[in-house]
C-alpha cells in the first residue's frame, strides 16, 4: 500500500509502534499534537492517522471525542497494542547501575514493583520517546528510560529489561483514520459501526433513542457522553456498535435513532479487530 501514515509524538512512541504493527508497510510521520495529526491527513501530506482512543488502564484519551467529529476523516480500522514497558540504557549500561528513570506520568506507577525492587526512583517527563532522545544526546551516567523496545532501535538505546508492568494487560484502542471512507468491506471477525449524537430535548429522548438497539438485537459496546462547546445542556454522545449499516437490524436500529436526535454522524464502518474479543 505504501505512504504516510501520522502519529502524535516523537519517534519511538507507542502510537509509532502502533503504525509499525498495524501499518508496516507505511513510513510513520511524527506530529507535535492530534490536531497536526489530522491536518496533516486532510491537508494531504499523510495518507492516514494513528488515534489513540482508550486504555484498558486508563479510560479514555482525553479530547480525542471532540476533534474526532470535527476532523473530516473516516474510520478506516481500529488497533489493538499491548503497552510493553521496557527499561532502556546507554550501550555498556547493566541494570545495577540505573539509579533513575524518566518516564511519561502514566508509565511510572505500571512499572512501580520493578522500580521499587531495584532501587530505582521515576522522574515524570513529557514523553517517554522524547526522555530516550534526552537520554541519547546527553548521556547522563546512571540514568534510564521506560520506552518502547522501538525507541530504543532509533535512539541506540540499550533494553536492560523487558516488560517490567506489574499487570500485563494494558492495551491501547487506536483507530487508523482516512480521507474517505470505505463501506464495501466486511470482516472476518465481524464489524464495527461508529458514531456521535446530541438527542432532542425530549423527556426519556436518551432511553427512547437507545431502545431501537435493544429491540433489533444490536450490541453496543460502548456509550459515552461529553459536553458540547463547554456547555452544560447540551451533550453529545460517543457510541460504538457491532455489525454494518447495511446490516437490516442495525438499519432498523439507527432509523429510529435519528428520530430521536437533533443529528448523526457516522464516524466509521470497519472491520472489528480479532483482540477486541480477548481477554487480558
Amino acid at each position: 500500500m505504501g505512504g504516510l501514515i501520522a502519529f502524535q509524538g516523537e519517534p519511538g512512541a507507542y502510537s509509532h509502534e502502533a503504525c509499525r504493527k498495524a501499518r508496516p508497510e507505511m513510513e510513520a510521520l511524527p506530529c507535535a499534537t492530534f490536531e497536526e495529526v489530522i491536518d496533516a491527513v486532510r491537508e494531504g501530506r499523510a495518507d492516514q492517522a494513528m488515534l489513540p482512543v482508550e486504555n484498558s488502564t486508563y479510560g479514555r484519551v482525553a479530547d480525542i471525542h471532540r476533534l474526532l467529529p470535527e476532523s473530516g476523516l473516516h474510520i478506516l480500522d481500529e488497533a489493538f497494542v499491548r503497552v510493553r514497558i521496557n527499561l532502556l540504557g546507554l550501550p555498556g549500561t547493566r541494570l545495577e547501575d540505573i539509579k533513575t528513570v524518566r518516564a511519561h506520568l502514566v508509565l511510572l506507577p505500571q512499572s512501580a514493583g520493578f522500580l521499587r525492587k531495584h532501587g530505582i526512583t521515576g522522574h515524570p517527563a513529557a514523553d517517554s520517546a522524547g526522555a530516550a532522545a534526552d537520554l541519547a544526546r546527553n548521556r547522563t551516567p546512571g540514568e534510564g528510560v521506560l520506552a518502547s523496545t522501538l525507541a530504543a532501535e532509533i535512539h541506540g538505546l540499550d533494553v536492560l529489561a523487558r516488560d517490567i508492568e506489574d499487570h500485563g494487560h494494558n492495551t491501547t484502542r487506536f483507530l487508523i483514520m482516512g480521507r474517505e471512507p470505505d463501506l464495501t468491506r466486511r470482516g472476518a471477525h465481524g464489524m464495527m459501526t461508529t458514531f456521535v449524537f446530541e438527542v432532542r430535548n425530549i423527556p426519556a429522548a436518551l432511553y427512547k433513542a437507545l431502545g431501537g438497539f435493544a429491540t433489533n438485537g444490536v450490541n453496543m459496546t460502548k456509550l459515552e457522553s461529553y459536553m458540547l462547546d463547554g456547555s452544560f445542556t447540551a451533550t453529545r454522545f460517543y457510541a460504538d456498535i457491532e455489525g454494518h449499516p447495511d446490516d437490516r437490524p442495525v438499519q432498523l436500529a439507527l432509523d429510529e435513532l435519528a428520530y430521536f436526535t437533533n443529528n448523526l454522524d457516522i464516524l466509521g464502518v470497519y472491520p472489528a479487530d480479532p483482540r477486541r474479543y480477548r481477554k487480558g
